[in-house]
């Protein structure tokens, strides 16, 4: 089996597995805390008067449906079962025109040319082979159309995002490693490798420009957050219940520098991704 292979079923296994479901069952938690991210997104999608919008990684659709409410009309896709059933269902729900696709991006054959924009909120780091899924993703827009994609910046710019793994790190020294180069959270930390990836699937008019973004979560969610996602939301589920006990023990008091009150607070540094698609490079 190929790198690329693996990693595609380490994704699939992952994200329609415990992860998955976590995200839905906490979908409220984090939509409320990534909302000013959306709004930055569904902002400069709207600015582009795009009739037709693909959301790429669109977890349970919250982003896809925001956007569907001003556009008209809005796709999302995503790799995960559980969360793609999670946004047709809150879709339907609440009447919005959004659909919904339950496919891995970085393959999937997308009708050519038909939408005008691409949006994604931390949904474009987890490909196999980025090069090959930002192509594809090129073929399935029209010319010109916007490309506005909100990562991460690294986890040194990012110490919430990796409290709960420093923290428990004595207890599970198992827990594997973060790879700048491996598909994951922080795989576009470096802006000049999304640079040198976008360019190289044939998009232009790139810009990679940094937006420090302030979150928020209750404080009575913050044991559910970090025991469900991120790397011990791999893990914890096959610890023992004394273990467990002990691992959250350590770990709570190590997120007290962004407790304020009953509030969680912390700031996201995101790298704002932009370009157009050009179609001189299609083959």
């Amino acid at each position: 089996m190929d790198a690329s292979r693996r990693s595609y079923d380490e994704q699939a296994a992952r994200w329609n597995g415990p992860a998955g479901h976590a995200w839905v069952d906490l979908q409220g938690v984090l939509n409320e805390m990534f909302g000013p991210i959306e709004k930055l997104l569904v902002d400069a999608v709207s600015a582009e008067h795009a009739a037709g919008v693909l959301d790429v990684g669109c977890g349970t659709g919250s982003i896809t449906r925001a956007v569907a409410r001003r556009t008209g009309h809005c796709v999302g896709v995503d790799i995960s079962g559980p969360m793609i059933e999670e946004a047709r269902a809150r879709a339907e729900q609440e009447g919005v025109p959004a659909s919904f696709v339950q496919a891995d991006a970085q393959e999937y054959a997308f009708e050519p040319a038909a939408f005008d924009a691409v949006i994604s909120r931390f949904g474009v780091m987890f490909f196999s082979d980025p090069v090959r899924a930002f192509t594809n993703l090129r073929s399935t827009v029209k010319d010109g159309a916007a490309l506005r994609c909100v990562v991460w910046r690294g986890p040194e710019e990012n110490p919430f995002m990796t409290t709960a793994e420093r923290a428990a790190a004595p207890f599970l020294p198992e827990l594997p490693a973060r790879r700048p180069d491996q598909p994951g959270q922080f795989a576009f930390a470096d802006p000049e490798r999304v640079h040198h990836v976008l360019a190289e699937s044939g998009w232009a008019g790139i810009g990679i420009e940094p937006v420090d973004v302030v979150c928020t979560l209750p404080e009575k969610e913050l044991v559910t957050y970090f025991t469900r996602l991120g790397p011990l939301g791999t893990v914890l589920p096959d610890a023992d219940e004394r273990t467990r006990a002990e691992i959250i023990e350590v770990v709570r008091p190590a997120f007290d520098p962004f407790v304020q009150g009953t509030e969680v607070r912390y700031t996201a540094a995101c790298w704002m991704v932009s370009a157009r698609a050009s179609h001189a490079k299609l083959s």
